[in-house]
Parts: C-alpha cells; structure tokens; sequence
C-alpha cells in the first residue's frame, strides 16, 4: 500500500455500502518531479512543480518527507540547489521568483526580477539562475541584495545547469538542442554541443563526465566526452527526464516532469526504482469498448498498467510501472501537454487542452488532429449522435459544437462555469457547473436545473437511466435518476481535489509557459458498467462496482 496526500497509510479511504472500490493505480508519492539534488543530509531533494512542494527522500530506505509544503511561500518550485552554508535556494517557476531556505527553515525571497526562473546552481557561495523562455537570460543573483547580474542571454528555453570540471556553468538551450557554456565571471557563450536530442538537463557526474538528459519518450542519456566530443547514448524508457543527481559513490538518480517517480539509472540504462512513477492528476478520463482506460494527465496521455503484463496496449512503461499485484502503476501513450480531458469514440481518441485547444488522437497511427484553437479554458467532451464533439468552454460559460469539418458553433451561452458534458440514452446534452452548484439539461440551447445544492459538481456520466456526478467539495459521487430527479450518494470520502484543510490560488499563466493543471476529477462508464473516477488528490484511478452475487 502506498501513502497518499490524503492518507498516509496508503489505505483505499473511499466508503459506499452500495459499490465495491479498489484503485486500478497506486497512490502518487511524488506528485510529479523536477529538480533534484542531494542535501547535507545525504537525502535527495525533489522540486514538486505540480504539487508546489519540495519532499526529501532517503534513496536506502525510500522514506518520503514533505520540507517545503504545498501551502507555503513557494508556489512552483522547477529546480533547487544548496548553497555552502547549507541554504536552499529554489527556482519558483510560475510566479517568478527564486527564494533561499535557511538551515533553520525560514524563507528569504532572493529576486523577483526573474522571468520564468528554472536552471539553478550553486557555485560556492554564488548564485546563478537562467530563465526557460525563448530570448531567455542565465544571470548571477546576490543574496545579500542587489540587482541581477546578466553573464548572457538569448537562450531558447534554459533549464537544470551545472558548473563543469573546467570551471564554466553548462548550460542547455532545449529548443536548439544545444549544450552551451560561460565562465561564471562572464564572458563569450561557447557552443559544446549540438544536435543533442531535446536536452533537459546538463549534469556532471563524480569523475567530471558530461551528462545530458533528454525529455523525450524514450528516456535518452547522452554522454560527451569534453576532450574529444565522443558521445554515448542509451535508452532508460523513463518517459519526460527532467533533471539528475549523483550521490557520493557516483550513482546517478533520475525524475520524470511526466509523471513523478525517482529511478536509479546505470551508465549502460538499466533503472531501479526508487519511487514509482504515478498519474500527474489524473484528469478528464475515459474507458475504449475493448477496456482500456485513458487519462488525460496534463504532461501525457496515460493508462493504469495492466496487471501481469507490465503495459497497456501502445504504451511506454518507466521503471516500476508494476510494483505489486493489486496497485500497478502508470504507463505513458504520448507526451502531450497540457492535455485536460478525454473521451473515446470509434477507435478515436478526443481530447480537451489547457492550451485553449481540442485534438482528436489515432493511437494506432499516433496522429493527432488538431479540431479547435484559441478557446477559452475547454474541459468537458463528449460525442454527439450525429458524431459531432460537444466541449464545455469553461471560461466563456459556453457549450460548443465541433463538426467533422471543424467548423464551431454555439449549443448554449451565458453559463456560469461549464465543467463537463455527457449524453444520455436519447441524446440528451447534461452540463456540470461546479460554481453553479448544479447539474443542467440543455434544450433548445436552453440550460434546465436537473439537479441543484450540489457540492462543486465536476466530472459526469450517464449509465442507463441514472446520471452520476464527482461533488469535489464534498468528495462524493451522486447518483440522480434521470426519470424521477431523485439522487443519493453512492460513495464518500473520495480522494478528489487538494487535501482536506489545504487551500491554494494557483499562479498567474504566462503565455507559452508551462502552468498547472486546474483542478477536475474525471468520471466514466466502462463497458461492464463500472464507474471509474479519477482520484486526482491522491494520483489514482478509483474502480467502482457493484458487490458480487
């Protein structure tokens, strides 16, 4: 069993008298991870950028502490680094900001005269910082005060840097696939390397080898022999490296922005896992006529691992992806960012993003489709009868309908917050809306209240003639009966939205830049009939059905 945010003994908290629950995935212990490095403790430090935290983690014992909260200061942490003295010093992403920790806990904002803050590292007790945007800066901030110092800009997305043996920071420029270095005191960029498959991270290992990780599918780790420019490259099959630490006896240790999790890596690629990997949410999710179940989970399209396989069809499997027999773990169709919702229809795959977009996705052929663009926050999907995809656009209150031609128009207007969409039997249109509080009908591009008082209604389903709804503030599952309007709970204590207590405004978007997810906890039917909800507080897929016999 594995502890969740929600429950550290890792148990199924989930209660119906009606339904039998089980998750089809364990419980996320790291809610996605970035940055790594170790502190003076001998612990691995990981950046949490979606959970807004920072957690320890014994790489021997694999014992998991929370040090910077997810309701603390610091509200995107991508990357961090130790200073001489001991201190913490962290690249808040989203806000922009980049704060020092002190041995003893308390917080200093270092500089918030950084856009988009991400590559961090110590050299002594100087600290350098460059920006992942295009026309982006790596400059030298001063703790003590002062403004930026900038040794150089126009980098095409900075990201994880690391002082060489030579004494230059090393640095990568992601949308070049280039390795670049500059002495820290400032100087003329020099070019190490290109043609480096999406470079990530730049990182040394014990004996002063380059190292570069890639973001891709694959997982790749390249070595570059600095004297002759003699590369290696091998495969982990860790989907979305981010960043890698090595400990005193040069092992080397891996995250996943994709979907969390610490590996150790071998020179030659083989992992060990350290902390499994796990859903960033899960999201909008939905089930195919042969069973397969699909998330969307902001940085990828992903399933639950089928038990005893160690796959799901057409997926990429990290390390770990089967831990034990009745809590699999995550596995990885495509890297898709910002992808929020999903439904499947006919072989077709039909997805909702944060990115203002709708896709329809082939995950035979591996084509995608783009339907829609520049739409204000899409969430909810749905098929028509007539084969049409109806969407919820969230931040225009409207609901829309996209034809096979792509052409948009306008089902309903002038709702409040629109969340996700579900046909019934006679083709009927329902509408959640969480700040509403209600379930709506449309009619004749009308909304009529199905149900109202409810607890911030988010994901939706129809089986048969009963309609089933996540009440995320109350962490429920409804069940209202289409023909009476009649409606009880079917299950409580779900482990939807951030952990009881916990509140959090999530940062400003900047345009082009990676933000996180809104909240949404998903809802389908699966061919046999069984609900599935995705348990985006805990990282899980939740199975609900009904007792046997």
């Amino acid at each position: 069993m594995y502890p969740s945010r929600f429950d550290d003994t890792g148990r199924t908290r989930t209660t119906s008298d009606r339904l039998e629950v089980r998750r089809l995935t364990r419980a996320n212990r790291l809610w996605g991870s970035n940055g790594v490095t170790f502190g003076p403790d001998g612990r691995l430090y990981v950046a949490q950028f979606l959970a807004g935290q920072i957690s320890a983690v014994d790489p021997v014992s694999r014992d998991i502490e929370v040090v910077v909260p997810l309701d603390g200061p610091v509200e995107a942490p991508d990357d961090l680094a130790f200073g001489a003295d001991g201190s913490m010093y962290i690249a808040d992403l989203t806000p922009g900001r980049v704060w020092r920790r002190g041995p003893g806990g308390e917080y200093t904002l270092v500089s918030d005269q950084v856009s988009v803050p991400n590559g961090i590292t110590c050299v002594g007790d100087r600290l350098f910082v460059n920006e992942m945007k295009m026309n982006g800066r790596l400059m030298e901030l001063f703790p003590g005060g002062g403004d930026p110092a900038v040794l150089t800009d126009g980098l095409a997305l900075g990201n994880a840097m690391q002082l060489g043996p030579d004494g230059c920071l090393y640095y990568p420029q992601m949308m070049r696939n280039e390795v670049w270095r500059i002495p820290p005191d400032g100087g003329v960029p020099e070019l190490v390397a290109e043609g480096v498959d999406d470079p990530v991270a730049v990182r040394f290992d014990r004996g002063g080898a380059l190292v570069v990780l890639s973001r891709g599918m694959a997982g790749l780790v390249t070595r570059i022999d600095l004297a002759t420019g003699a590369r290696s490259v091998v495969a982990t099959g860790i989907v979305g490296l981010d960043n890698a630490a090595f400990d005193h006896e040069n092992r080397m240790f891996v995250s996943s922005f994709a979907s969390g999790g610490i590996a150790e890596v071998d020179t030659d690629g083989r992992t060990r896992v350290v902390v499994p990997q796990g859903f960033d949410g899960p999201f909008g999710i939905t089930v195919d006529l042969g069973g397969t179940v699909y998330a969307a989970d902001h940085f990828s399209l992903a399933s639950p691992a089928v038990p005893g396989s160690g796959t799901a069809s057409g997926a990429a499997v990290g390390p770990g992806a089967i831990e034990d027999g009745h809590e699999p773990g995550v596995v990885t169709h495509e890297l898709m960012y910002a992808v929020h919702n999903v439904t499947a229809d006919d072989g077709l795959l039909h997805l909702t993003s944060q990115l203002g977009d709708v896709r329809t996705h082939d995950p035979v052929h591996r084509t995608t489709r783009v339907r829609a663009t520049g739409l204000d926050q899409p969430t909810g999907i749905a098929v028509a009868p007539d084969g049409s995809l109806v969407v919820a656009e969230t931040g225009a209150g409207r609901v829309l309908r996209i034809d096979d031609a792509d052409t948009v128009s306008v089902l309903a207007e002038g709702l409040d917050h629109p969340l996700d969409v579900a046909f019934d039997g006679q083709w009927r249109c329902y509408v959640s809306d969480d700040r509403r509080g209600a379930v709506l009908r449309l009619e004749d591009g009308e909304a009529v209240v199905v149900a109202d008082g409810l607890g911030a209604p988010q994901g939706l389903a129809v089986r048969g003639d009963e309609l089933f709804t996540v009440e995320v503030e109350h962490r429920w599952l409804r069940a209202i009966s289409l023909a009476t309007g009649a409606s009880r709970i079917d299950a409580e204590q779900l482990a939807v939205g951030l952990p009881p207590g916990i509140t959090r405004t999530e940062p400003e978007p900047i345009p082009g830049v990676p933000g996180r997810p809104r909240q949404f906890a998903g809802l389908a039917v699966a061919p046999d009939g069984a609900l599935l909800v995705s348990a985006n507080g805990e990282g899980s897929v939740l199975r609900l059905t009904a007792p046997a016999g």
